[in-house]
């Protein structure tokens, strides 16, 4: 098969075209603002789901989300058609979403229906019924557009990203190559646990007709040894199952990491659990956890076979491969971390405007730092002042928190748990005797140092302006000497109180150095 690429062009992986530069945010486009509110609904093989996405446009905040198990796809093997009453509930289901969304002011919704309406004798009639009782025309896709809009899911929460993206549903598992951006190759089959679950033979027949699926994806697919992207509700709960196995810290399933050897252990500990308790422990839902082993088999099938070099979890896939389509290629571009930033500071600061001001007076402490920290560090300053609203005496774990789960694109778990350390200490000098403590041994020594001393430099700085005017101080770093020096204009010098070179004193000590405090004519 051709390699036929479909969509943008290539952007570095960070999403961040140029890290000095802010640029006016595109949420405030009205390209951008047309996107505020988007409303999608995904009737799968097994289950039916309403979206509705608010908030900044390339990040966006999932303003509604509700899902309800229909089990359209169940019993096809043998009938041909949708389950009578999965195909009852997703009726239901569809007259609920056209109901809230008409209370939620939408224009319209995008419906998309995948592989059991698709493949069932009777999926154009329960279209046309859907169109009568509600008036929501569903879209019926193909596996290959299944696996291109999938694929584009992942690309809004990883710009840039390469590798192989696999979408499992109930009654199907699409594979897509993605690189610098763009949607390659991709296939459809019949992989999944709903209908495996259904086939005649028993788990010999089964575990044989896997493999030979996966090879003949694997010939049609070509060599793919990059990351591997699990898109899907079956690959969640194997993902849950996996985190509680490892006693993982942060239950966050988006960007969650797994090697080929952790998914080896726990597709072992799957088979050999008792799959109630099992269920009671992770959180996952009865029907769930019903099709999870058979997922499973087809995980460490689809493991062995294209040996990725890591396996990365992705919360995106159709349904924000849906709003990835209508974003205009300028607002693709943008990095989803610091454009949720910027909306989140717009929304929420105080001041919005001043995380510009904070992040320039703050870098020459990190001049020397790759990109990818410098990243987090705008990041941090555009969110430094989200959380006011707390009280007082939980605002630091208040910042931790939003940091570590909030619904951010584009983060590795590391760089939530560095993020959040820095906010921490945006409003407190000490870290120990926290609830988070776990959390912090996720990151290492230097990164948990860099995270303090960023914290304290974003507590300090906020202390020296009230408005957005250009910063009237600046802050020189001589890493060889142990040196910092405080640089501030005459007028700032009411500003630079007790409470302030306290704040100063902390910054320095842990930094390791010395201060130096200049008053300066301004240039």
């Amino acid at each position: 098969m051709a390699n036929q690429l479909t969509t943008s062009p290539q952007v570095p992986e960070t999403g961040v075209a140029d890290l000095g530069l802010f640029g006016k945010p595109l949420f405030q486009d009205p390209g951008a603002r047309a996107l505020a509110r988007v409303g999608v609904v995904d009737v799968g093989s097994n289950s039916v789901r309403l979206v509705v996405f608010d908030g900044a446009a390339r990040s966006p905040a999932y303003f509604y989300n509700e899902k309800i198990m229909c089990a359209l796809g169940s019993g096809m093997a043998e009938t041909g058609h949708l389950s009578p009453s999965g195909r009852a509930r997703a009726l239901s289901a569809m007259r609920r979403f056209k109901a809230l969304a008409d209370g939620m002011g939408l224009s319209e919704l995008s419906v998309v229906a995948t592989a059991a309406v698709r493949d069932a004798s009777d999926g154009r009639d329960f279209c046309d019924e859907v169109q009568r009782e509600t008036g929501l025309r569903i879209w019926v896709i193909d596996g290959e557009e299944e696996a291109r809009l999938s694929a584009q899911g992942v690309l809004l929460g990883w710009p840039g990203a390469y590798g192989l993206v696999c979408d499992i549903g109930g009654s199907s598992m699409e594979l897509a190559e993605i690189s610098g951006g763009r949607v390659g190759r991709r296939v459809t089959s019949h992989l999944g646990p709903l209908k495996l679950r259904e086939m005649k033979g028993g788990a010999k027949a089964r575990h044989s007709h896997i493999k030979d699926v996966m090879l003949a994806l694997a010939d049609k697919m070509g060599a793919q040894r990059d990351r591997l992207f699990l898109v899907g509700g079956s690959w969640r709960a194997i993902a849950r199952i996996d985190m509680y196995r490892r006693g993982y810290p942060l239950h966050v399933l988006h960007e969650y990491r797994m090697t080929p050897r952790a998914v080896s252990a726990t597709v072992a500990f799957i088979k050999n659990a008792d799959l109630e308790e099992l269920r009671a422990a992770c959180g996952v839902s009865s029907s769930r956890m019903a099709l999870v082993p058979y997922a499973a088999e087809v995980l460490a099938r689809l493991v062995k076979t294209f040996r990725p070099k890591d396996i990365a979890l992705s919360s995106y896939g159709i349904r924000e491969g849906m709003l990835y389509e209508q974003m205009p290629q300028r607002l693709r571009d943008r990095d989803p971390l610091i454009e949720a930033c910027r909306f989140a500071e717009d929304k929420d600061a105080r001041m919005p405007g001043f995380g510009k001001i904070l992040n320039q007076f703050i870098l020459p402490l990190f001049k020397s730092a790759p990109a990818s920290r410098k990243r987090l560090v705008k990041a941090a300053c555009l969110l430094h002042d989200v959380s006011w609203r707390a009280h007082p005496d939980y605002r630091a774990e208040v910042c931790f928190d939003n940091a570590t789960r909030a619904n951010l694109g584009g983060l590795k778990h590391t760089e939530r748990v560095f993020l959040g350390l820095a906010l921490l200490h945006r409003y407190s000098n000490k870290r120990e005797n926290s609830r988070f403590a776990d959390l912090y041994e996720m990151i290492d020594e230097k990164s948990r140092s860099d995270a303090e001393i960023l914290g304290k430099a974003m507590r300090f700085g906020a202390m020296l302006w009230m408005t957005n005017d250009a910063a009237r101080g600046e802050l020189r770093w001589f890493p060889k000497k142990k040196l910092l020096q405080f640089r501030l204009t005459p007028d700032m010098v009411p500003l630079y109180g007790e409470v302030a070179e306290a704040r100063l004193t902390s910054l320095a000590s842990s930094l390791g150095a010395q201060v130096d405090v200049k008053t300066v004519n301004p240039s």
